[in-house]
C-alpha cells in the first residue's frame, strides 16, 4: 500500500447508526495494511470512558479504536467529553481532565476555544500517523446545532477532511435519511459529502440492487459498500442506546450445568456499563440489563454499575423499589456487586456537593457496606493494579468519590465487602480472566448455584477476534480502492448540489 497520507470523517444519519464501528474497522484494515493509522473524534458525549496510560479521561470508544489501530489511547485521540449529569448539565472533559460542569448555554460561549483545542489536537495526530479516521458525533444535519459544531461539517470544513456517511437500514428508511442529510446541509458541506455506507443489512442483496443506484443517480455520490448484520459486534460501545439492541448474553452456551443468573440495573445516568463485557462474554452467564424489581428475583448476582448522577439515581432507586429489592436481597445472603457509582449507593451515607450541588447535606446510601462517601472537586483519574482471590487485578478509576472504609472493614479492590456484598471503586476489573473466574466461582457457591466458569476464555482474545472481525467487513464489503483514494485525494470535485441547500442554514 505504500505510505498514503490522508484522513476522513465517518459521519452517520443518527446517533448509533454504527460510526464507532465502522470507524474502527477501517483503522483495524489499515493497520492490517502496515498502515500507521489514528482515530479521532472532536467531542464525544458519552458516559462510557477509559483512561489513558497517562491519566487521561476519554471516550470508551476511542480506546477501542485505537486498539483496533494497534496503538497506545491518547487524550488527543477525543480532546472534548462531554459526560452529562442530567438532561441539561453536562461536566466538560477537556485533553483528558475536567474544565468545568456547564449547561448548553454555557457550553456554547466556550465553543470557539474548544474548536482551537480539537484542531490543534487533529494536526498533531495528523502530524505523527500516515492516516487519521475521523469519528463525527450524533447527525451532522442537527441543524439547530450546526452554527457551533466542531464535530461534524463545522470540523470538516475547518480541517479540509471528505465524509461518508453510515445509514442504519436495520432501522428503516435508511436512503430517505441519506438523501435528506446531504440535502439539509449548505452548499459548502454538501461539497464534502463524498459518498455513503449502509450498515446493518440483512437481507436479500439484489432487492437492495435497485435502491443503490436510485441513491447514487438522486444524489450524485458514491456507495462505498453495504456492511452485513454480524450479531456480537456490542464491545466498548459508547451509546446507552446499543443497550436496546444488545443481547442478553454473548457468552450463553450449553456446557451441561446451570447458568448464571447476572441482573445489572439500568441507572438512568448509568456510566461505563462495558465493566460488564466480560462477564457477558462468558460461556454459561446470562446477563440482562434490569428496570423493575421483579426482574432480580431469580438473579444469582445483581451489579449496580457506575452512574454520573449517583445521588439522582440512588434517588431513582428508591422511586422504583429497586432499592428495597437489592437490600433485600443482601439481607438473604444474595450476592450483590456494587461498581464505582454503584458501589458508592451501597455505603451507609454519601455527601457530594459536586456532582449535585442542589445537595448539600449527608444523604443516607443502602447501608450495606461499612463505608462512607464525600466526592472531592478533583476527579481521582488513574491505572490502578491491585490483587483479589490471590490474583493480580489491572483496572482503571475515574471518580470524584472518596471512600472511607469503617474499621476491621474486609478491603477487596479499593473497595469492601460485607457477607455476599462486594464493592469496588475500580472499572474493568472483571477483564482480568483469573480473577473474573474466581470471582465467579464466589458469587455461585454463595448464591448456590452449580456453576463452574469455563477454563480458558480469555477476554482480550476475544476482544482482538471482534476487533479483527470489525477489519474483515470493511476488506470484504467496501470498496477500499475507492475509500483509500477519497483518504488520501481527498473530495472529488463538481459533486451536486441537492435543493433546498442553504434554505434553513446560512
Amino acid at each position: 500500500m505504500g505510505n498514503p497520507r490522508g484522513a476522513l470523517l465517518v459521519a452517520g444519519t443518527t446517533s448509533d447508526a454504527g460510526k464507532s464501528i465502522v470507524t474502527a474497522g477501517i483503522c483495524r484494515w489499515l493497520a492490517r495494511q502496515g498502515v500507521r493509522v489514528a482515530p479521532y473524534k472532536a467531542q464525544n458525549m458519552s458516559l462510557n470512558s477509559f483512561v489513558t496510560s497517562d491519566g487521561a479521561e476519554i471516550g470508551r470508544a476511542q480506546a477501542m479504536q485505537a486498539r483496533a489501530a494497534g496503538i497506545e489511547p491518547t487524550a488527543d485521540m477525543n480532546p472534548i467529553l462531554l459526560k452529562p449529569g442530567s438532561d441539561r448539565r453536562s461536566q466538560v472533559v477537556v485533553l483528558g481532565r475536567p474544565l468545568a460542569d456547564v449547561d448548553a448555554m454555557e457550553y456554547y460561549e466556550v465553543k470557539d476555544r474548544l474548536r482551537e483545542i480539537a484542531l490543534a489536537s487533529l494536526a498533531r495526530l495528523r502530524d505523527d500517523y500516515d492516516i487519521v479516521v475521523c469519528e463525527g458525533a450524533g447527525s451532522p444535519t442537527e441543524i439547530n446545532l450546526r452554527r457551533g459544531d466542531i464535530a461534524n461539517m463545522g470540523l470538516a470544513r475547518d480541517a479540509g477532511l471528505p465524509v461518508i456517511v453510515v445509514g442504519d437500514i436495520d432501522r428503516g428508511g435508511v436512503f430517505a435519511a441519506l438523501h435528506g442529510t446531504v440535502a439539509l446541509l449548505d452548499a459548502a458541506d454538501q461539497a464534502l459529502i463524498s459518498g455513503f455506507v449502509i450498515n446493518k443489512f440483512r437481507g436479500a442483496p439484489e432487492l437492495l440492487a435497485p435502491g443503490l443506484d436510485m441513491i447514487r443517480a438522486a444524489t450524485g455520490r458514491a456507495v462505498y459498500g453495504v456492511l452485513p448484520w454480524l450479531d456480537g459486534l456490542w464491545l466498548d460501545v459508547e451509546d446507552s442506546l446499543a443497550l436496546e439492541s444488545r443481547p442478553a448474553s454473548a457468552g450463553l452456551a450449553p456446557y451441561g450445568r446451570q447458568t448464571l443468573r447476572v441482573a445489572v440495573v439500568r441507572l438512568p445516568r448509568i456510566s461505563n456499563f462495558t465493566d460488564l463485557d466480560a462477564l457477558a462474554g462468558e460461556p454459561g452467564v446470562l446477563v440482562r440489563f434490569v428496570t423493575s424489581p421483579a426482574e432480580l428475583d431469580d438473579a444469582d448476582l445483581v451489579v449496580l454499575p457506575g452512574s454520573k448522577a449517583t445521588l439522582a439515581d440512588l434517588a431513582w432507586l428508591r422511586r422504583t423499589g429497586l432499592a428495597g429489592a437489592v437490600a433485600d436481597r443482601a439481607a438473604r445472603g444474595r450476592p450483590v456487586l456494587g461498581v464505582c457509582g454503584g458501589y458508592q449507593m451501597l455505603t451507609r451515607s454519601i455527601h457530594d456537593t459536586v456532582e449535585s450541588p442542589d445537595s448539600p447535606d449527608p444523604v443516607d446510601g443502602l447501608g450495606l457496606l461499612p463505608a462512607t462517601v464525600v466526592f472531592k472537586p478533583d476527579k481521582t483519574l488513574g491505572r490502578p493494579v491491585g490483587e483479589a482471590y490471590g490474583r493480580r487485578v489491572a483496572a482503571y478509576e475515574i471518580r470524584h468519590g472518596v471512600v472511607t472504609l469503617d474499621d476491621g472493614a474486609e478491603p477487596f479492590l479499593d473497595g469492601c465487602r460485607a457477607g455476599a456484598v462486594w464493592g469496588t471503586t475500580w472499572h474493568g476489573a472483571l477483564e482480568n480472566d483469573d480473577f473474573r473466574r474466581a470471582f465467579l466461582s464466589d458469587v455461585a457457591a454463595v448464591a448456590g448455584r452449580d456453576f463452574t466458569p469455563a477454563p480458558g476464555t480469555d477476554f482480550a482474545a476475544e476482544r482482538e477476534r471482534r476487533l479483527d472481525a470489525l477489519g474483515d467487513l470493511v476488506e470484504h464489503h467496501l470498496d477500499t480502492e475507492a475509500l483509500l483514494r477519497l483518504i488520501t485525494e481527498g473530495t472529488p470535485q463538481g459533486l451536486p448540489v441537492l435543493p433546498p441547500a442553504g434554505m434553513l442554514i446560512h
